[in-house]
């Protein structure tokens, strides 16, 4: 790795070269959205598949109630997938344009969270999707039934389902980069391990009423993106310690 006195550019060239990254970004998700939407009708198949298991036996339907509705929820299926699908690209023309400008010690104190952030928003978008939603879509369908002499039935129309799925997924995903976030502000001295203990009982608070706020409102989905946030935040200060501890041993070997 070089360090940033070792490449050094006029800013005309980086404004030439940010262009040329955006285009390659651009370009690839354009592409993976072509890819994507020949395939909608087998992407929005898998992402039935959670409320097709929560139905009993072939009861379940989704509806549309407008004309246009189908046509735009393929092309969002595809508009998402295909973000999902580039962002490996996305992320490599990003940091092939920020890493010139850091040192070679910044870079390889970078890279680990660069790599982690994909793996935990995959983590926690599985989560969501085998786990939080069979389990939250079974709670809604449990109030079907009979009212008044009248007979109450889940009717989904493809739009809201689709808007449930993908608050689902992006909320379990963006969640649990929390440890990446923490790990960041550490390493750049804006928060300490003692700070983040000492205020641990507030923490669990927060996460509570995150949760609550941006999943739909059952309990079990809440508990369900809880307790791993708080998981995730043990898990954060256990990193931290062990990098105080490394960056003490390496203080004293260089006293």
């Amino acid at each position: 790795m070089k360090d940033i006195d070792e490449s050094q550019a006029p800013l005309l060239d980086h404004l030439v070269e940010l262009r040329a990254r955006l285009v390659r970004s651009v370009l690839a998700l354009a592409v993976a959205f072509g890819v994507c939407l020949y395939f909608a009708d087998d992407i929005l198949g898998f992402l039935i598949q959670p409320l097709k298991g929560a139905f009993q036996g072939d009861q379940g339907q989704l509806i549309f109630t407008k004309l246009y509705e189908v046509f735009f929820v393929e092309l969002k299926v595809s508009l998402f997938a295909a973000f999902c699908l580039s962002f490996p690209v996305i992320a490599n023309q990003l940091w092939a344009f920020i890493a010139p400008g850091l040192y070679a010690k910044e870079k390889r104190a970078f890279l680990p969270f660069l790599l982690a952030t994909p793996i935990l928003f995959t983590a926690g978008a599985s989560l969501a999707y085998f786990v939080v939603m069979p389990t939250a879509f079974r709670w809604f369908l449990a109030f079907e039934g009979e009212a008044g002499g009248l007979t109450i039935q889940a009717l989904p129309s493809a739009n809201d389902y689709l808007s449930l799925v993908m608050q689902f997924i992006l909320a379990f995903g963006i969640s649990f980069l929390l440890p990446v976030l923490l790990l960041l502000l550490h390493r750049a001295g804006i928060v300490t391990r003692a700070q983040l203990v000492g205020a641990r009982r507030y923490i669990i608070v927060l996460v509570l009423a995150v949760s609550a706020i941006i999943t739909p409102p059952d309990p079990g989905s809440q508990l369900l993106l809880a307790v791993p946030l708080l998981l995730l935040f043990e898990g954060s200060l256990l990193l931290m310690r062990i990098f105080d501890r490394k960056l003490a041993a390496e203080g004293a070997a260089a006293e």
